[in-house]
């Protein structure tokens, strides 16, 4: 299986720290963000990742280089226009996909401690009847109402409206490539994609209970330090 680490975005909410770097290299106990990441992607068996890249762009490839480190592929896809998330993922199809097999994804600013390997192991078989697979969260302070309804006895998503309690999406996820089939090449949010899927009753999600932290803020940031070097 592959994996895409999504990387592009602004870090608009994460100035003046953004100014100067990539909101992916700020340093968390001696590390990069995107850092936690390979590390959790290659401890599951994931040799071959995709990191989309647009604001200081550049400065990801020089800091991380080709993945030999860690002994996997690390393949750089800049974005001269930022493309949002289903975009993105679509630019990167060619890179993730061979012959319609399900990849990984996973939002490059959140941070998390579930075990990825157990999750996997545990996905149900994605197919063009089931297109993804979501690891959904309590919901945090700054999402209170949260994204998607869950059934826990059959793991069916669905929309607000339903008597189903509603949880947060984590940002990591498994996609079949025909989630992306129909969308126009280009920008493109991920949310109406997957709100369309979910009504038809083509997503499957898992409440997970471990550590979770979108690290969007200055301030979840320093949350994330005060965790990780205390």
């Amino acid at each position: 299986m592959k994996a895409m680490i999504l990387a592009a975005g602004l870090g608009k909410r994460m100035r003046p720290l953004t100014d100067h770097t990539p909101k992916p290299l700020l340093r968390v106990a001696g590390r990069y963000l995107i850092e936690f990441h390979i590390e959790r992607l290659v401890r599951s068996g994931i040799k071959d990742i995709v990191i989309n890249t647009h604001w200081l762009g550049e400065q990801l490839p020089e800091a991380l280089g080709d993945g030999a480190r860690w002994g996997i592929t690390i393949h750089y896809l800049n974005e001269d226009v930022l493309l949002e998330t289903a975009g993105g993922i679509q630019a990167a199809l060619p890179l993730l996909s061979d012959d319609d097999q399900p990849f990984l994804v996973v939002n490059g600013d959140v941070y998390t401690e579930m075990n990825l390997a157990s999750w996997l192991d545990s996905s149900p078989v994605l197919s063009e009847q089931i297109l993804a697979y979501l690891a959904l969260v309590k919901n945090p302070d700054h999402n209170e109402e949260g994204d998607f309804c869950f059934d826990a006895e059959t793991s069916k998503l669905s929309l607000f409206g339903a008597t189903l309690p509603a949880y947060t999406y984590s940002g990591i996820a498994l996609f079949h490539p025909a989630l992306f089939k129909n969308i126009t090449v280009g920008p493109s949010p991920l949310g109406p994609l997957l709100k369309h899927y979910i009504d038809k009753q083509q997503v499957l999600g898992t409440l997970m209970s471990d550590y979770w932290l979108d690290v969007g803020t200055p301030e979840r940031l320093t949350e994330l330090k005060q965790r990780l070097e205390h």
